[in-house]
């Protein structure tokens, strides 16, 4: 949802709360934790949940790497339940002719720097950088160029536009600062 007038632009950014994400967090922890106690079992040589055997499993080796992968899926499945508790990457671009200012804010990981705001001047905007990588997982980026500063990405990575919505959002920004677009 994007809300535009003459003077003034917000672009809200969203974060890690797609269905893709809650869907693998699921997954992984649904079927990750079960895998440990079939390893152990490999090792005591007894079932330490009934209706998962471990009589095929040999522990050296095959025990032991299901004890890693269940510890490994369970560590994943809960780093994608805290990105998306947290909505880690949400945020808003906003552009303001009237005062002149550019603000890029950001939500990141816990800790002092969780909220990630960047303020530029609007004269300090050289152009917009438009990043375009074909291939069996494209990337098509938005970035801002400010002098004196890193390239600031406007888009989030995994939004999937395709080349004409990307060229067109660009030109729609690129007009409303009225500077130009680059390529990378």
């Amino acid at each position: 949802m994007n809300w535009e007038s003459e003077w003034f632009r917000i672009e809200l950014i969203r974060g890690s709360r797609r269905i893709s994400n809650f869907f693998w967090a699921f997954i992984l922890l649904s079927g990750a934790p079960g895998f440990p106690p079939v390893g152990l079992s490999s090792y005591f040589g007894k079932d330490l949940i009934s209706f998962l055997s471990y009589e095929q499993i040999v522990f050296i080796l095959q025990g032991i790497v299901m004890c890693f992968y269940g510890i490994a899926g369970s560590a994943f499945s809960l780093y994608l339940w805290g990105t998306i508790f947290w909505n880690i990457g949400s945020g808003y671009n906003k552009f303001d002719k009237g005062k002149g200012i550019v603000c890029i804010y950001r939500w990141g990981f816990l800790g002092k720097n969780r909220r990630i705001r960047i303020e530029s001047s609007m004269k300090d905007i050289e152009a917009i950088g438009m990043e375009v990588q074909e291939g069996f997982y494209p990337r098509r980026t938005l970035r801002l160029k400010i002098k004196g500063q890193q390239d600031v990405p406007l888009t989030y990575i995994g939004e999937n536009l395709t080349l004409r919505e990307i060229e067109e959002e660009a030109a729609e920004l690129a007009r409303f600062l009225q500077i130009s677009i680059e390529g990378f």
